[in-house]
């Protein structure tokens, strides 16, 4: 079945699919975003028709071989062409058209590297096979006193309708919150996806609930939802080939969301409960990058550029306009305090429209040095280690992700990583990271 999955015919039928469910699902979500867009019915034909064209790009995941870049790539098209659909109902003012060329040329050039440069560099350093058991404990432990040392700072149970008002009170010391980023985005993703494919089930277990009880500590939507989304993607990749999980780990929370609103409209289940559930995935996860590319490009169309000053250590070194932070700034759209894409940050908001394709190309290189760095693991590996990161790069800068959320971290995982370990041949190395707590 997994090879079935993966013929260029069904990645096109996915792929289809996809962008047809994509469209339901900003129609509906329009109504979530009344200070940005004003959807009208009558202009759906006209944008359906001018997003055709970018639509065609989608094409290249049909015949692209999987890598870090293909996962990213993906959620990173599905965002651009959700901001195609939402600039045409836009009641928010600036160069439509600059903004319309400088998207597309930017996805294109984050694509090209991402995609096709994946060369393996040559493992100069890697970790001794019976050292990985160590590493796993060494990540549990880790991430147990990271747990603890936040707790003493902030430790509450609060509702995800509260989250927001309560998150501003946490004060963390800063390593302790860089940690907690590396460990829940990076260290503890890692550990799973390595205990998943040794069938160490138990520490895997426990790898997902230390990611959820960093939500206490950090009232992040991300730690709570995080390891129901790594179960969700591990079990897609063990069902079907990588290409095809990629594009089913978004089709299938979008369309169960479109299921959701019409099972509430029907009455046959309760309205709090769909609506919590369309909001959360189809309104925040998918439609929400979107809306963040068209509020960026109305902010600095009339704001000072950041030019990179955003980042913390550039900020030793350069003036910047800003005091606060961006996601601070945007609150004044009534969408809260949010963070955006590589394509709103280090692209719109800190070189403008007019040089973001080549903030694009470089954040592209930068994956493709991914794609080398883990070159020879398993697609699977890939997909279920890397699982949490198109979910934070959609809404964290890459610049911030390299360091706060350890995705450099997780890079350099992937590298030392010994490639022996998945051999289907070596069963003295795969005995070795056999745990007790398989099955007989």
């Amino acid at each position: 079945m997994s090879k079935a999955c993966d013929s260029v015919v069904v990645l096109l039928v996915l792929l289809c699919a996809h962008i047809a469910t994509l469209f339901a699902s900003l129609t509906y979500s329009v109504d979530s975003f009344p200070n940005v867009v004003n959807y009208e019915l009558s202009g759906t034909i006209a944008t359906t028709v001018a997003m055709s064209f970018f639509a065609l790009v989608s094409v290249v995941f049909a015949v692209a071989n999987f890598s870090l870049g293909y996962l990213l790539g993906f959620y990173f098209f599905t965002m651009i062409l959700g901001y195609l659909w939402f600039e045409r109902f836009s009641i928010l003012s600036y160069d439509h058209r600059l903004a319309v060329v400088s998207i597309l040329l930017s996805g294109m050039a984050f694509l090209l590297p991402a995609l096709f440069v994946r060369s393996p560099i040559r493992q100069i350093m890697q970790w001794r096979v019976p050292h990985l058991d160590m590493l796993i404990y060494g990540v549990l432990l880790l991430a147990v006193a990271l747990l603890a040392a936040g707790a003493t700072y902030h430790f509450r149970l609060v509702g995800l309708s509260e989250m927001y008002r309560f998150r501003e009170q946490i004060q963390l010391p800063l390593v302790i919150r860089y940690g907690v980023g590396i460990a829940a985005y990076a260290l503890l993703p890692f550990a799973f996806a390595l205990c998943t494919m040794s069938k160490r089930y138990l520490r895997a277990a426990a790898a997902l609930l230390l990611i959820a009880l960093f939500y206490p500590v950090t009232l992040t939507r991300l730690t709570l939802l995080g390891p129901f989304w790594l179960v969700f993607i591990a079990a897609l990749s063990m069902i079907v080939a990588s290409r095809a999980a990629v594009i089913l780990s978004l089709l299938l929370p979008m369309s169960a969301g479109i299921a959701s609103l019409v099972l509430v409209r029907s009455g046959m289940i309760p309205a709090s409960a769909g609506l919590m559930y369309f909001g959360a995935i189809n309104s925040r996860m998918i439609a929400m990058p979107s809306i963040a590319l068209e509020v960026y490009n109305n902010y600095f169309a009339t704001h000072p550029l950041t030019h990179f000053c955003q980042i913390n250590l550039l900020k030793i070194v350069i003036s910047c306009p800003y005091n606060e932070q961006l996601s601070v700034l945007m609150k004044v759209y009534d969408l809260g305090a949010f963070n955006a894409s590589l394509f709103a940050t280090e692209g719109i908001a800190s070189v403008g429209p007019w040089l973001a394709p080549l903030s694009a190309l470089g954040c592209g290189f930068i994956i493709a040095l991914a794609n080398r760095l883990s070159a020879g693991l398993p697609a699977r590996f890939i997909l279920v280690s890397g699982g949490m990161l198109p979910l934070v790069l959609l809404n964290v800068p890459l610049s911030t992700n390299l360091l706060t959320n350890g995705v450099a971290v997780l890079f350099l995982l992937w590298y030392l990583t010994p490639r022996s370990i998945f051999e289907k041949d070596n069963h003295s190395e795969r005995q070795l990271l056999q745990g007790s707590d398989a099955p007989s």
